[in-house]
């Protein structure tokens, strides 16, 4: 059959007509593919200006919508992170309907109802003291979920590549199938909930009064009091609150270190709660079985353009090349 489908891509147009009278239902799904393969190499032959063009748009396009995107950050970075956080939150809900991918469907409505209730929680005032915690506590759980899930997603996908996949007799498409799915919800849930969770952060604590996005905190930060959940750090038996770890960072505020470690990485905050001193995370994590967390953050922030815009902008493309009609 390979022979057949090389030679009727040599013949041009007559073999392009041959290959649409193909009975493909008497085929196996390599040798269909193979046939599709041809014919459209077929439809395409002796279109390479036109392809040129179209990958000159497709560059133009991805230059000028960066540096549009690079200057509205700049310049509206509220209005463009709540565009971003809009767009990543419903495209893939898009496809995901369009293309019947149930099982994404139900864990993205189970997300967004749950995500819904905390960020309705810490968007309120007066806040409630416990909500910090809440809003911190789902957020990084989401995010070690995430974590976990993308780990194992790579994993399964580096043992698909290297044939080990057949030592547990799993085909390889269904392997790497099942990997790029884990990677797909690891990567996807931990980008959104790393913007919903920055969010929330900067609602919370310009509630709080310690804090303030433009300009100084309307509150006084005292020793004893964690400018990220509103509570004392250090309490007596008799006295109502929170015990635990604490940290100090190099400006010498203290907080308490699950909120300040939820500030920072779960947060996407890298300055001080009060005063804004940037922090240094290698010093905060200075156990290199946590470091990672650091890197894998970095990561999904720079996903969050390609989930968000690049769909868009393939989009905007595709668009371009119909109204020019080329195809």
């Amino acid at each position: 059959m390979a022979a057949v489908v090389e030679l009727e891509v040599g013949r041009g147009a007559a073999g392009e007509r041959e290959l649409d009278e193909v009975d493909m239902s008497h085929l196996s799904p390599e040798e269909q593919w193979r046939v599709e393969h041809a014919r459209m190499h077929a439809k395409h032959r002796g279109h390479e200006a036109m392809h040129a063009e179209m990958v000159l748009i497709l560059i133009a396009t991805l230059v000028v919508a960066q540096l549009l995107l690079v200057q509205w950050k700049q310049r509206h970075p509220r209005s463009y992170n709540m565009v971003t956080l809009f767009q990543m939150w419903v495209v893939p809900l898009y496809f995901t309907v369009k293309l019947h991918w149930w099982r994404f469907l139900v864990i993205w409505i189970f997300f967004s109802a749950v995500t819904a209730f905390v960020t309705f929680r810490a968007t309120r005032k007066p806040l409630v003291q416990t909500t910090p915690r809440l809003v911190y506590k789902w957020f990084l759980l989401i995010y070690k979920i995430s974590y976990a899930t993308g780990i194992v997603g790579y994993m399964a996908v580096m043992f698909t590549l290297f044939g080990l996949n057949l030592l547990f007799k799993i085909k390889p498409e269904d392997a790497m199938d099942f990997g790029i799915s884990l990677l797909f919800y690891g990567l996807y849930y931990g980008v959104l909930e790393r913007d919903f969770a920055e969010m929330c952060a900067d609602y919370m604590a310009s509630t709080i009064g310690f804090y303030s996005e433009s300009g100084m905190p309307t509150k006084h930060l005292s020793d004893s009091m964690c400018a990220v959940c509103g509570q004392q750090i250090f309490v007596d038996v008799s006295e109502e609150g929170i015990i635990e770890n604490t940290y100090r960072l190099s400006c010498n505020h203290v907080f308490h270190e699950f909120c300040i470690r939820g500030w920072c990485i779960v947060g996407k905050k890298q300055t001080c709660p009060y005063c804004k001193e940037k922090v240094d995370l290698k010093r905060m994590f200075s156990n290199p079985w946590e470091r990672p967390h650091v890197m894998y953050g970095q990561l999904l922030d720079w996903l969050r353009y390609l989930v968000a815009w690049q769909p868009v902008i393939i989009g905007l493309v595709q668009g371009i090349n119909y109204i020019l009609g080329l195809e």
